[in-house]
């Protein structure tokens, strides 16, 4: 029976999902193609061409979702047909809408109805897709379609696109809140936060970028208390770099003029779209530097280390430091690392191609349909550990958010922190994301204990 998946908080959510379900041979594919409004699912005029669950992404009046186009649903399948039932099942128990597909030339059957009945006991939004009326004529059919007990009958044709458009505003009307279409707003320089630790060396290098003495510099931790806003010409490109207060110490342990600064580095973390972290080369890594790099991975910015002060090191130096970063900053290893002088400029010309892999990694999206190839080669590859005698099945992926990149794995159970590990590097090596943080999530289709009635 369909479970429905647990609720998510707007701020959290994922591009809303809808499974397309439906006895074979009703025309799902051809329907899926139609709201892509491109040929991308497969359609052949023969019963069961779909087998597996695959994922497309729609867009309809400036809203995205997740189409899951599954094989033919027959409550009494067994063998093959079986399997194929239960993998539009699972995808129906996944997700948070469920398109049902039938045949108005037809009519219900036998098969129509029973599904019917299993996605009403569940409980989750349904509508309903009488297709196969090409013209006025077929709407006697699809009023039949009424019985079901699931609501209006949607009359359409996948084939000629009649009724799409009512369809497809009726599939936003059952979905939760989606994400909206981003855009390119052109809000001009790209926004950098130069952020570091007290005295490793931001406004001299700030200085260096500006080529003016645009931000106070002095020997004495803690100088910069606001930050200041600088037009730099860096790479033959123009960026917006905020030089900020040396974070310190945790917001709610500082006190004074040092709190109000921490507040508005904070800030200008926020407002920034890549983080350009400043450590000094000359001393070992310490407890201030890891805050610091936390705050921006938890912050979902893009990274850049920078090593300051690296003409000051000799080569025993350059040994531990060497050490330390495989020992200290294995967590960030995809941040490009850039070795610097603020005082003799060395090293500040590769920041600008730093940055620009970052903010492109930052904005990546990856079609859902290349996203689950990905995913089912993996899982062929390397299947979910057996946890508690049972091994979960992970149904589909896809990418909820850019900016940063945020991925929701669909699973019929928990999946272990160590295979979540696993695929989120998996998915870095197979497409890229250098130098931008990641997030890849679970959701779980919640179960009820007993069976179904």
């Amino acid at each position: 029976m369909i479970e429905p998946a647990p609720a998510t908080s707007p701020a959290t959510s994922p591009i809303p999902v809808l499974a397309v379900v439906g006895r074979p041979n009703v025309g799902k594919s051809t329907l899926v193609n139609r709201l892509l409004g491109r040929r991308e699912a497969v359609v052949e005029d023969v019963p069961g061409v779909t087998r597996d669950r695959v994922a497309y992404d729609v867009s309809w009046r400036g809203r995205r979702f997740s189409a899951v186009d599954t094989g033919g649903w027959e409550p009494d399948a067994s063998g093959l047909a079986a399997r194929v039932a239960e993998q539009a099942e699972l995808a129906a128990a996944a997700a948070d809408a469920v398109l049902l597909v039938v045949d108005a030339r037809v009519g219900s059957t036998d098969a129509d109805e029973a599904v019917a009945r299993v996605l009403r006991r569940a409980g989750k939004p349904v509508v309903l897709a009488a297709n196969k009326v090409d013209d006025e004529r077929g709407e006697a059919d699809a009023t039949s379609l009424w019985s079901l007990g699931l609501g209006q009958p949607y009359a359409v044709s996948a084939v000629h696109g009649r009724g799409s458009g009512d369809l497809l505003d009726a599939i936003l009307a059952a979905l939760p809140a989606a994400p909206p279409e981003e855009e390119d707003t052109g809000k001009g320089p790209r926004r950098v936060a130069l952020i570091g630790r007290p005295n490793v060396g931001k406004s001299s290098l700030l200085n260096r970028l500006t080529g003016e003495e645009r931000a106070l510099v002095d020997p004495v931790a803690g100088t910069t208390r606001d930050p200041v806003d600088s037009l730099v010409d860096l790479g033959g490109e123009l960026w917006r770099f905020v030089d900020t207060a040396g974070i310190r110490r945790r917001v709610r342990e500082a006190s004074g003029s040092e709190y109000y600064s921490s507040l508005r580095t904070s800030a200008a973390l926020d407002a920034a779209e890549v983080a350009l972290v400043l450590l000094d080369a000359s001393e070992p890594l310490a407890e201030q530097d890891q805050r610091v790099i936390s705050l921006v991975v938890e912050a979902g910015r893009g990274l850049v280390l920078a090593f300051n002060k690296w003409d000051l090191l000799d080569e025993d130096r350059r040994l531990r430091l060497g050490k330390e970063i495989d020992r200290d900053l294995a967590r960030v290893g995809w941040a490009d690392r850039i070795n610097v002088s603020a005082t003799t400029g060395r090293g500040v010309e590769r920041l600008a191609p730093a940055l620009r892999t970052a903010l492109a990694s930052w904005e990546q999206r990856i079609p859902t349909g290349q996203l689950n190839t990905w995913l089912a080669a993996e899982l062929a590859a390397t299947p979910p550990p057996v946890r508690g005698g049972k091994q979960p099945k992970v149904l589909f992926v896809t990418q909820a958010a850019t900016s940063p990149p945020r991925f929701v794995l669909f699973a019929s159970g928990f999946l272990e922190a160590s295979y979540r590990r696993f695929l989120e590097r998996r998915l870095r090596e197979e497409f890229g994301f250098g130098g931008s943080p990641i997030e890849v999530s679970v959701r779980v289709r919640e179960k009820r204990h007993g069976k179904p009635g």
